[in-house]
C-alpha cells in the first residue's frame, strides 16, 4: 500500500517529506506553551529538575505525546521517553532529546527546544505515514543543568552507566531537600509511565540545541554541526577561617575566609591565562559566612568550572587546582573537592557526516563546529553513536532570560533532525 505522503513526496523520497512535514508554527506554539510553566520576569523560565515546575512540564509533553497515540516510558532517573513503533519492535531505536530544566533564571529554548524538536519528529513521521524498520523515541533526560542537584547530566550519566542511581541519591540542594525525595514525587505524578531500564540498547542518539554562543549568527548560518563536546571538570572550595568583630578585630590577628578566597580566585585567574582565549574557567557560585556587614567572614565555599577541548591540557590544568588554592592561601584552611571530571569526546564521523548531507539535502547553509557547553550527548556518545545539531541564539546568550531564537531557525534544525532519524531508523 504507498500512502499519500509517498505519492506527494517531494524529490529526496520520504525522508524529504518527513522533513517537510515538520511543522513550524506547532513547534513554536510549544515553546511558547512550555515557556508558561515557571516563568519568570523577562521572558526567562525556573523550571529547575525534579520540582513542581518540572512535573507540571512533564505533564504537559506526556498530553500531547499521548493525544498521537505515542508510548510512554520512564526509568528510575526519571528519563521520560516518548515512544514510535517501527516495524521490529525489538530493534534498537533512535534516539533523540534534551532536557526540560532549567537554569534558576533561564531561558526559554535552552534544552527544551531538543524534546519538542524530538516530539515534533515524531509527529512528523506520523503525519507522512512514514514507515521506519527501527522505533523512534524521543527522549527528556533528568538534571541536565544541575543548578538545583549537582552535578549536571545526572540523569544521562546514570542511563548510560557513568555513575550509579545510588550515589545521586542522597544528593541535597540548597535548601536541604534531598534528591531521592524529589525523585519519588516525580516518578508518581506518572504512574502509568511503563518502566524502563538503564542503558537499553540504542542504534543511534541525535540531540538538537541551541548553540548558546554567538558562531551561528555571526556568520549568518541556520545550522551547526557538532563534531564532540569539550571537556570539563567541576570542583568545591571550601576556604575556612574564623568569624570575628569587624570593629574590633586587627587586621594581623584575622583569619579572613574572604579575602583569602579573594586571594585563590585571583591565583586561579593567573595561572588560567590563554592567550588563544580557549580555556574556559569560570568561579560560579560564592557563598560566604556569616555574610554580615559587619563581620569577618568565617567561611567561604566557591565552586570552578573548567573547560577545555584537549585533554591534555584539561588534565594539566585541572591537576593544578588544589596546589594553587593551598598556595594562595594566607592565613584559612582549604579545601578542595573534585566534584566532575570528564575528558572530550569526539562525535563519530559517520553520523556527522550524514547531519550533514541532510543539511545539504534541504539547502541549509550549516558549518561543522564544537560544542564549547556539555550535554547529554556526551554521556550517550559512551553507548551508541552520537550526534548534535546547533541552531543559532540571539546574541549568542544561554542560561539567560534574555535567551531567544527564531521560528525559523527552529524549525529548520527539526527538519535536519527529521530527515536524519528518518535515515537512520531505516538504516
Amino acid at each position: 500500500m504507498v500512502t499519500k505522503a509517498e505519492h506527494t513526496a517531494p524529490k529526496g523520497g520520504m525522508a524529504a517529506a518527513c522533513a517537510g512535514l515538520v511543522n513550524r508554527d506547532r513547534l513554536w506554539h510549544r515553546h511558547m506553551e512550555m515557556a508558561k510553566i515557571g516563568a519568570i520576569p523577562g521572558n526567562g523560565v525556573n523550571r529547575q529538575a525534579l520540582t513542581r515546575e518540572d512535573i507540571a512540564a512533564r505533564e504537559l509533553l506526556t498530553s500531547w505525546a499521548r493525544a498521537r497515540g505515542f508510548a510512554i516510558g520512564m526509568d528510575r532517573i526519571g528519563n521520560l521517553f516518548i515512544r514510535r513503533q517501527g516495524r521490529d519492535p525489538t530493534a534498537a531505536p533512535i534516539l533523540t532529546g534534551s532536557h526540560m530544566d532549567s537554569q534558576p533564571s533561564g531561558g526559554r529554548f535552552d534544552g527544551i527546544y531538543g524534546v519538542l524538536a524530538g516530539l515534533e519528529v515524531l509527529e512528523a513521521l506520523e503525519d507522512a505515514g512514514a514507515s521506519t524498520a527501527r522505533p523512534v523515541e524521543a527522549v527528556a533526560w533528568t538534571n541536565e543543568e544541575g543548578g538545583r542537584f549537582a552535578p549536571g547530566a545526572m540523569g544521562s550519566m546514570v542511563f548510560s552507566g557513568a555513575r550509579r542511581l545510588e550515589e545521586c541519591l542522597d544528593i541535597v540542594d540548597s535548601s536541604q531537600v534531598v534528591l531521592k525525595d524529589a525523585l519519588a514525587e516525580t516518578l508518581a505524578a506518572m504512574p502509568d509511565a511503563e518502566e524502563r531500564s538503564f542503558n537499553f540498547p540504542i542504534a543511534a542518539y541525535i540531540e538538537a540545541h541551541i548553540e548558546q554562543g554567538p558562531r551561528l549568527e555571526q556568520s549568518g548560518l541556520p545550522i551547526g554541526i557538532v563534531t564532540g563536546i569539550q571537556g570539563s571538570r567541576w570542583f568545591e572550595v571550601q576556604v575556612t577561617g574564623e568569624s570575628a568583630h569587624a570593629g574590633t578585630t586587627p587586621l594581623a590577628a584575622r583569619r579572613d575566609a574572604l579575602q583569602d578566597a579573594i586571594a585563590i580566585v585571583q591565583a586561579l585567574n593567573e595561572a588560567m591565562h590563554d592567550e588563544t582565549d580557549t580555556v574556559r574557567f569560570t568561579v560560579g557560585r560564592f557563598e560566604v559566612t556569616p555574610n554580615s556587614p559587619n563581620s569577618i567572614a568565617g567561611s567561604v565555599f566557591f565552586t570552578i568550572d573548567l573547560r577545555h577541548p584537549q585533554a591534555s591540557t584539561l588534565a594539566e590544568l585541572g591537576d593544578a587546582v588544589e596546589g594553587i588554592c593551598q598556595g594562595a592561601a594566607r592565613r584559612c584552611g582549604v579545601r578542595v573537592k573534585e566534584t566532575f571530571n570528564r575528558p572530550p569526546c569526539v562525535f563519530e564521523p559517520r553520523i556527522v557526516g550524514m547531519l550533514e548531507e541532510s543539511a545539504g539535502s534541504l539547502d541549509l547553509p550549516h558549518m561543522k563546529m564544537p560544542s564549547g557547553a556539555f550535554h547529554d550527548a556526551l554521556f550517550l556518545n559512551d553507548v551508541c553513536p552520537t550526534g548534535m545539531i546547533f541552531v543559532p541564539c540571539e546574541n549568542g546568550i544561554s542560561h539567560n532570560p534574555a535567551e531567544n531564537a527564531t521560528p525559523d531557525d527552529l524549525a529548520a534544525g527539526a527538519r535536519v533532525l527529521a530527515m536524519s532519524v528518518f535515515k537512520l531508523a531505516n538504516g
